[in-house]
């Protein structure tokens, strides 16, 4: 009896980490050996400020998840001492804090990930990573935006200024 209420046990486990998988913007799979406590225990408080689940769990398990909601793929890359970081809302975030340790330390591998519904590789990841955030992509749209719209209205208020001296000019003379 006790063994159906641990596999009961694993098989919710399996289902709420597929639920987390389905409903986020972007994920990664990393190997994790080797980083030190100090370098974990910073990396894991990074990412939950950045709104990140980060989740250690058996290959299997991960893998199950990953199959119960189409990314059936990704379990080529799970093995060894693997973690999943889970992004809800941000597609970058949890690329850019993964890459910035295993820069770090050595042994840390980002293995692959997944975005828009599909799963991507360890090359991807990174260059996801490299991919500005949010709030700056929107303040270099606005600056983009604006900078025609200076340009514009300083033509204009040239141009009435222009028109303005020129109507006044006759009286002068």
């Amino acid at each position: 009896m006790p063994s159906n209420s641990i596999l009961a046990q694993k098989q919710q486990i399996v289902a709420d980490l597929a639920e987390q998988i389905k409903n986020s913007a972007a994920g990664v799979v990393v190997n994790y050996q080797g980083i030190t406590v100090e370098n974990d225990t910073a990396m894991r408080k990074a990412l939950r400020e950045a709104g990140v689940k980060y989740v250690v769990m058996k290959n299997t398990m991960t893998g199950r998840a990953c199959d119960m909601v189409g990314y059936g793929e990704m379990k080529q890359y799970l093995s060894g001492m693997t973690a999943i970081a889970i992004s809800e809302n941000d597609p970058v975030v949890a690329a850019k804090i993964l890459k910035t340790y295993a820069e770090k330390v050595e042994s840390f591998n980002i293995l692959a990930g997944y975005v828009d519904g599909a799963v991507i590789d360890a090359k991807t990841v990174n260059e996801l990573a490299e991919i500005p955030n949010k709030e700056t992509l929107i303040a270099k749209l606005l600056g983009s935006i604006q900078s025609p719209l200076y340009k514009f209205a300083y033509a204009i208020k040239a141009i009435t200024d222009k028109e303005n001296g020129g109507e006044e000019a006759p009286a002068e003379a």
